[in-house]
Order: C-alpha cells, then structure tokens, then sequence
C-alpha cells in the first residue's frame, strides 16, 4: 500500500513539472524579412542648365527670278552653346515618360567665298535654339536612359559680305521650325539632383528668304539655305518636392 501511494504521488508530480518545464524552454525567434530594394523615384517638375558643342550645316542656293536654283556651296561651323531646360517626368514602374522644353544661346557661325562670284562671300549665324520634345526611358535606379523628340526652332540670319572688305552687303534674319530627335543617360547623384549628358539632331529644312537690299551676287534672285544642328551637351537639373527622393518597391 505505501509503495503505491509513493508510485502515484510521483507521477503526480511528474506531470506537474512537465508544463513547467514546457514554458521554460527557448522559443525559436522569426527569420527577419530581407529589406525591401530602394527604387529611385523620377516623378516631378524638374529645372536645370545645359551647356556645351553644337555644329551647324548649311547649304546656300540662289533662287533666280525665273526659278531658276542656282547652288553656291555647303559649310559647317560648330561653336558654344549654353541654356536650360524645364520639364516634368512621370515613372511606372521602370519605365519613364516626360515633357520638356529647352532653350540655348548659341554661337553657330560659318563664312565663306562665293564660288559664283568670288568678290562676295556668305555667312550663316545661328544665334538661339530652342527645343520642345517629348522623352520616353528606362530606369535602372538611379540610371535613367532615354530617347526624345518633337519640334525645333532656330534664330539665324543669313548675310552677304564684301570678301576684300568684310562689310554686310544684304542680309537677311529669319526664325525656322523643324523637328529633333535625340538620346540622353542621366544619373540621380542626391535625391534631387541628376547629371547628364544629352545628343540633339536637329532637322531644320530649307526656305526661301528676301535679302534687306538687292542680291549682289545674283541679281534679285532670293536665297534658299538648308540647315541641320547637332548638339552635344552636359546637363544638371534639380527635382522639386522631394519628388527624386528614394522610395521602398512594393510587392
């Protein structure tokens, strides 16, 4: 009788210790989740500056009173540019889509004899270009390469010139539409602020312009001058409202 009493007291305090000794044992911790990847956010209304090389190519025809197209030569010239830019970026996901106008000084200027009549030489001075494109891209992050397009504008004025002097003859100014294409990479360096650098084409066309006097190399005859640009240039912008800044990809 005793040792069964002893034999289930036992057991009694067996199981009493075992709910205890439950409790005390170490609870293995959750693995923690892995970081969320930064994605570096594109959107928002953007200003900056631009500055760099550009090379312009012209063409001068002469276009006699009775039509007749009379060809004087091709020349380039490349020289400064400098100006900025204003724009706004959306992002979806990596790709990215924006709107942005530009606007340069530029110092394009070209001069040469006239294989008409060498008593005369031409000169082409392109001093404002202006650009208005749309941008589609890819983001890698903080890397963002893009191509645009859309329309160009340029200020020039067209002049003939005493070749033994140097003095303007006739002259003639002129604002001209056409189009651009081009390619850019840009990199986000801070939250707000990107550098890059930037290549233009620009498809100017060609038109028929008066001259301030009469023609001096061929008599009343207009003048007909086709122009393309290419532009090369580094550009900085800077994001308003914390737009630029890094944000976590959501799943």
């Amino acid at each position: 009788m005793k040792k069964s009493l002893m034999g289930t007291v036992g057991l009694i305090a067996l199981g009493m210790g075992a709910p205890a000794s439950a409790a005390d044992m170490a609870v293995k911790a959750r693995p923690m989740a892995a970081p969320l990847p930064v994605i570096y956010d594109w959107s928002g209304f953007y200003i900056g500056a631009n500055g760099g090389w550009g090379q312009s190519r012209n063409c001068w025809d002469f276009v006699t009173v009775a039509g007749v197209v009379v060809a004087d030569g091709c020349r380039e010239r490349s020289g400064g540019l400098a100006g900025g830019q204003i724009g706004y970026r959306w992002q979806s996901g990596t790709w990215v889509f924006g709107l942005e106008a530009q606007g340069d000084w530029a110092d394009l200027s070209n001069q040469r004899i006239s294989i008409i009549n060498p008593a005369f030489s031409t000169r082409t001075t392109t001093d404002g270009i202006g650009l208005f494109t749309g941008q589609i891209g890819y983001a890698w992050n903080a890397a963002l390469l893009y191509v645009k397009g859309g329309a160009a504008v340029t200020s020039n004025r067209f002049s003939i010139l005493s070749t033994l002097t140097g003095a303007e003859l006739a002259s003639a100014s002129a604002t001209r539409w056409g189009g651009t294409i081009g390619v850019g990479l840009e990199y986000g360096f801070t939250p707000n602020w990107s550098f890059g650098v930037e290549y233009n084409h620009l498809f100017m066309g060609d038109a028929n312009n008066s001259f301030s006097v009469a023609n001096p190399i061929v008599a009343g005859a207009l003048n007909r001058i086709s122009q393309d640009v290419d532009m090369v240039t580094l550009r900085i912008n800077y994001r308003f409202g914390g737009y630029g800044a890094p944000v976590a990809a959501r799943y």
